[in-house]
């Protein structure tokens, strides 16, 4: 089911027929480098307890399209309580909603597609779901992310020293924040 579209870029909900293209973009080194490690390569198994295990929950998950080509993965959710701890967010009133993205697809990356994505998503948690607030906790090494991230309107706001295991240790992230009453 499609669940927004703007111009070429669409989002549509995760179906069981897409198992493959997560073992293919979460086999490919490049994008491992970033989203989950390059040490964990997915199999089908893998994916299907990642991405199909817990039906239950309020994350909401699709395939980011391109040109009507399947290119990526995104995901949103209203953050839980153990986020609104960590995060410091325990006294703020608002809809807060927590997203992970990659472009699957190397071809796509360095063309603007990641900063429409996040702005197109922004907008859609914004008017759909009622968010006042949007975060993300990205790998303080990956500048590039950061980079669109910020494009989009978000910005640093806590340093998450050793906060994501990748590759063999504990990475350092930042909190990053979009706020609606800004």
């Amino acid at each position: 089911m499609m669940l927004f579209q703007e111009n070429e870029l669409s989002i549509r909900e995760l179906d069981h027929s897409d198992v493959d293209l997560l073992v293919k973009w979460l086999s490919d080194p490049a994008v491992l480098m970033y989203y989950e490690g390059r040490d964990r390569p997915h199999n089908k198994e893998m994916v299907i307890e990642s991405f199909f295990g817990d039906q239950e929950s309020e994350e909401k998950r699709c395939i980011i399209q391109y040109e009507s080509k399947d290119i990526g993965y995104i995901q949103f959710y209203p953050i839980g309580e153990e986020e609104i701890q960590r995060y410091g967010y325990e006294s703020y009133q608002g809809r807060i909603y927590g997203m992970d993205q990659f472009i699957g697809e190397t071809d796509y990356w360095n063309r603007g597609i990641g900063t429409q994505l996040i702005r197109a998503t922004v907008a859609y948690l914004i008017e759909h779901k009622g968010a006042t607030k949007i975060v993300m906790d990205p790998q303080a090494r990956n500048e590039r992310a950061l980079k669109v991230y910020e494009k989009a309107g978000f910005v640093k706001k806590k340093f998450l020293e050793k906060h994501e295991w990748h590759e063999g240790e504990m990475g350092d992230c930042w909190l990053i924040e979009y706020d609606t009453k800004k």
